[in-house]
């Protein structure tokens, strides 16, 4: 049974991915966030691939991903940004609020380097 929790969600990532289109040059950073670890990709939705990703076991294997953690995410996947070329990307919520993890994965990101 689907919780009236994640079809809200679900309504809102639909209405979200109308509007934001990751190319090679203006990447898509789609966020998920489990209760345990916080995942980030840079994705190009033209070839369907996978451009960079990171997540909190990256940072640490032992602590669950609070919001310090999901700061260093950001981090760690503008790093990868950067190494490949990509300076610039549209960020993907992916249905969450924009507060918490998701917000203190943004400012990592720009922290690190990257502009959205």
């Amino acid at each position: 049974m689907v919780t009236s929790k994640v079809l809200r969600r679900t309504k809102i990532k639909k209405k979200i991915r109308a509007k934001v289109v990751g190319t090679a040059t203006l990447p898509r950073l789609s966020v998920f966030r489990s209760n345990k670890a916080v995942y980030a990709q840079l994705i190009d939705d033209d070839k369907q691939c996978t451009l960079a990703s990171a997540s909190s076991f990256e940072i640490s294997k032992d602590k669950p991903a609070n919001i310090a953690v999901a700061k260093e995410v950001g981090k760690k996947i503008a790093e990868k940004a950067l190494v490949t070329g990509i300076k610039a990307v549209v960020f993907d919520r992916n249905g969450y609020l924009y507060h918490g993890r998701i917000k203190a994965l943004a400012d990592g990101a720009r922290e690190g380097g990257l502009q959205f």
